[in-house]
């Protein structure tokens, strides 16, 4: 694979501009002024640095201002940078702000060949794939209306459209599928894949996080400007979700003294009730070095509540030490209620025939409400142990799946086995 996106210590600043003149004579004022007062500068980028291998589908993760878009119209040179070097090798088509390469006073159809030569397609080549883009699109009856008059969907439904159907070698997509209807995010997120497939590079921006874990083989989380974690997109979604929610919850605690803080990015929650020990037993009660495939396994959550706490929901989830979710359970949806919680006690999820394979493995434990949308205590992958195999050999995989294998001779002398 070749390297066809090159950023080397990437930094981007703007002037922002926080009061404008009213007035010639507030103009005026201001011109005299040492510092401006409305001048102040904002480094949306701060030395990143990172590249893309040809065919690779990147995710950019991040809150907002965290300088996502900045770093995609940099890529498809909409602006330059401040200081630091990029590279990029390929054609590149680009679905970044709404309305971004339309002219309002244009219909769609001359926007189509407007948009369609800025990407590099000659006149004739758009005339082949008019149709095509049109139909994609669903604007057959709104084609030839100037696009002042789209919506704001029938604008990301001709910008998708256009960009895809460029043939462009890298594919820079931006949050503004959020505008779409839920349908057409659909069928976006179909084309996306299946360029995927045939080798197109893509750099994908959203804060649906689900599809960057399912579309993408890598995620950047990038924080102020800088980035903060770089691989596995599943790791990093993960990574990135832990930290959010301690954030959160450290800002919901800001104000509360009488609970104790966490700072932890693993840990979060109101600690309105507390998990105060976690323990892994076998079927002597007693923790095991490591489990084995099929062993007994029973998790024992102890807690302590600070007050009163109806119908509390005990949840875990199972994750492979590289990332990957496997199970996430919890007390209601398994319709185990427990009517309150008061005091000290302890809740034991079991599993009789452990069905993990070999491998290292980590376990999140929690205490939510009963809709399971407040955290009284949140301890993300904080529990690691070991499966190892009951033979000599292991099974590839995640799962065991108890099963059994029968042979049926035909069309020749042999005994049919007894089931």
């Amino acid at each position: 694979m070749s390297v066809v996106i090159y950023l080397e210590q990437v930094s981007k600043k703007f002037i922002l501009h926080r009061e404008r003149p009213r007035s010639f004579q507030e103009l005026a004022v201001s011109l005299f002024r040492r510092n401006g007062g409305s001048r102040e500068e904002f480094w949306a980028l701060q030395g990143v640095s990172f590249t893309v291998e040809r065919g690779e589908m990147v995710g950019l993760i991040g809150p907002n201002g965290a300088g996502k878009s900045t770093v995609l119209k940099l890529i498809s040179r909409i602006i330059g940078p401040t200081s630091g070097q990029i590279k990029v090798n390929g054609r590149v088509g680009a679905l970044l702000e709404l309305g971004v390469g339309f002219h309002p006073d244009l219909t769609g159809r001359e926007n189509i060949y407007l948009n369609g030569s800025i990407l590099g397609l000659s006149r004739a080549e758009l005339q082949r794939r008019l149709d095509a883009i049109i139909a994609f699109a669903e604007l057959e009856h709104f084609i030839d209306v100037p696009v002042r008059h789209y919506s704001s969907g029938m604008y990301v439904r001709l910008g998708f459209s256009v960009a895809v159907h460029a043939d462009p070698e890298i594919l820079l997509v931006d949050e503004v599928l959020a505008v779409g209807d839920q349908v057409f995010q659909q069928k976006c997120l179909k084309r996306i894949g299946e360029l995927k497939q045939n080798g197109v590079t893509i750099i994908f921006v959203s804060h649906s996080l689900g599809d960057v874990v399912h579309l993408c083989d890598r995620a950047i989380w990038l924080k102020n400007g800088e980035i903060r974690a770089d691989g596995a997109a599943t790791m990093i979604v993960d990574q990135y979700l832990a930290f959010s929610n301690a954030y959160f919850y450290r800002q919901q605690l800001a104000d509360q003294p009488g609970l104790g803080k966490k700072e932890e990015s693993n840990h979060w929650g109101t600690f309105e009730a507390e998990i105060t020990k976690v323990e892994l037993l076998d079927a002597d009660g007693t923790t095991p070095p490591f489990f084995k495939t099929g062993d007994f396994f029973r998790l024992r959550i102890h807690y302590q509540t600070h007050t009163r706490l109806d119908t509390p929901a005990f949840g875990l989830a199972f994750y492979r030490k590289d990332g990957l979710h496997v199970n996430g359970p919890n007390s209601v949806q398994d319709g185990y209620e427990i009517p309150y919680v008061d005091g000290n006690g302890c809740v034991d999820y079991t599993i009789e025939h452990l069905p993990l394979n070999y491998g290292h493995y980590e376990l999140t434990v929690a205490i939510y409400d009963r809709n399971s949308t407040v955290a009284y205590d949140h301890h993300h992958r904080m529990y690691p142990f070991v499966v190892r195999s009951p033979t000599f050999w292991h099974e590839e995989g995640i799962v065991h799946i108890p099963a059994t294998w029968r042979h049926t001779a035909q069309d020749q002398d042999a005994r049919v086995p007894q089931p």
